[in-house]
């Protein structure tokens, strides 16, 4: 029954992420937990809630002959749930996924809904599903194939070109790497990496950061470096962000969208805990995190405070802040392997309006910087008009700051803006621009 229980927990949460908008990778953590699950089992949960979410728009294509009607939410999702794993699962039998698909049905329905599903999956083991080749249309078939909505693989094919979104789209299906941050305070990389070998975890020296490690084999949140304070979570890319910035010990620092708080700990880290980081979000439970954080990490310089970054001037005086951080709200697009039903839930409209939040927080950051001063501006999508476009209407309407040249960071770049793809070295797709303000002659 055990393996039962996991698929019927993996339809409960398909079903409230696509009822009520709840993050995937939220929800699924909570329920390993609850339940207790073990490492093969948890492991199990994963692949089939977040492979199900991931391929949705594909498994419907492959339903579709097979369905006379659209079925009642639930149904659908057994559906999905119990083709995926007969498409994409080599170690499950066919016949297996069958009969507890039938049972989670008879459980959960009646006589007729269990036969209806029985009818399906056995139509779909003996007809097989159809070709996707059969899409004329490029950008149709790419959206079918990779399960992208059809909106934003045209948004993308019109910025970066039919090859480029092929291959980002494609990336998307597959799983992240774990990466953890180096609390240079605290140790070298190399010292971490010996460390975790010997704690029985797999890593290796990260390209793309000298402050990565790369997780091979383990969780490295369960490890003791974790626990201790030597090491963080963090994906490769967004630790590109904080050395860009080039903060000096003793120095004020503004993080205006902190959570949940990597990003800041890495800066104060970088200022050897030393100086004042003040560190804002707009969400109080958030900023629980980022305290956790600074605690865990034993740096004193962060300071957080609840506050909607476009108000920041309410709390500070002008020219205060050597350096500021805008790690701005966005559409998230560069996430889409860690929140696989974030590209359902997005629109045009939405990004629309992401931006003009955007540029109200860099304006916001405007007097609060000393002349001198540098701001950078990131995020972690891959839109072109929330990243470059925003850039630019950020430039257009303030004369007074100039762009400044990408320093401490090993990745090719233009001038002053780099923008990472999440099929680039497999870290997430992420943004990043930097401003200096102008000294008065």
């Amino acid at each position: 029954m055990k393996s039962l229980n996991v698929r019927e927990i993996a339809l409960d949460l398909i079903d409230t992420v696509e009822k009520s908008g709840s993050y995937s990778n939220l929800m699924l953590n909570t329920a390993i937990e609850k339940n207790n699950l073990s490492g093969r089992d948890a492991a199990l949960l994963t692949e089939i809630t977040y492979g199900t979410i991931q391929r949705k728009m594909t498994l419907d294509f492959y339903l579709a002959p097979f369905l006379k009607k659209k079925p009642e939410r639930w149904v659908h999702n057994l559906l999905r749930l119990s083709l995926y794993q007969m498409v994409y699962l080599d170690k499950v039998p066919e016949r297996a996924v069958i009969h507890e698909a039938v049972e989670i049905a008879k459980k959960r329905g009646h006589k007729g809904i269990s036969g209806m599903v029985n009818g399906v999956l056995r139509s779909v083991q003996r007809e097989g599903v159809p070709d996707t080749a059969s899409i004329q249309d490029d950008a149709e078939r790419i959206s079918i194939e990779t399960s992208h909505p059809l909106w934003l693989v045209k948004r993308w094919i019109k910025a970066y070109g039919k090859e480029k979104t092929e291959a980002m789209c494609r990336h998307n299906l597959t799983a992240p790497e774990q990466t953890v941050r180096v609390n240079s305070m605290k140790m070298t990389r190399d010292e971490a990496i010996q460390a975790l070998t010997e704690e029985g975890f797999e890593a290796e020296p990260s390209d793309v950061s000298p402050y990565a490690v790369r997780i091979l084999k383990g969780n490295a949140a369960r490890s003791n470096l974790f626990k201790s304070g030597a090491i963080s979570i963090q994906d490769e890319s967004s630790m590109l962000v904080a050395p860009v910035l080039g903060v000096k010990p003793g120095q004020r620092v503004l993080d205006m969208c902190s959570a949940p708080g990597g990003k800041t700990a890495h800066l104060a880290e970088q200022m050897n805990g030393e100086g004042w980081i003040d560190a804002l979000d707009i969400h109080a439970h958030k900023l629980k995190l980022v305290a956790q954080n600074a605690e865990r990490l034993a740096l004193s310089n962060i300071h957080v405070q609840k506050q909607d970054a476009r108000k920041a001037g309410e709390l500070f005086a002008e020219k205060t802040f050597d350096a500021i951080l805008v790690d701005a709200p966005c559409s998230g697009l560069g996430v889409i392997r860690r929140k696989p039903d974030l590209k359902y839930a997005k629109t045009e409209q939405d990004l629309d309006n992401l931006q003009r939040i955007q540029l109200a927080i860099l304006d916001a950051a405007v007097p609060l910087l000393k002349e001198d001063g540098v701001l950078v501006y990131s995020t972690c999508t891959v839109d072109r008009e929330e990243n470059e476009g925003t850039v630019n209407a950020f430039l257009d309407a303030h004369p007074e700051f100039e762009p400044a040249p990408l320093e401490h960071i090993s990745i090719e770049k233009e001038a002053n803006m780099v923008q990472v793809f999440p099929d680039d070295f497999g870290g997430d797709g992420f943004f990043i621009s930097k401003f200096r303000k102008k000294e008065n002659k």
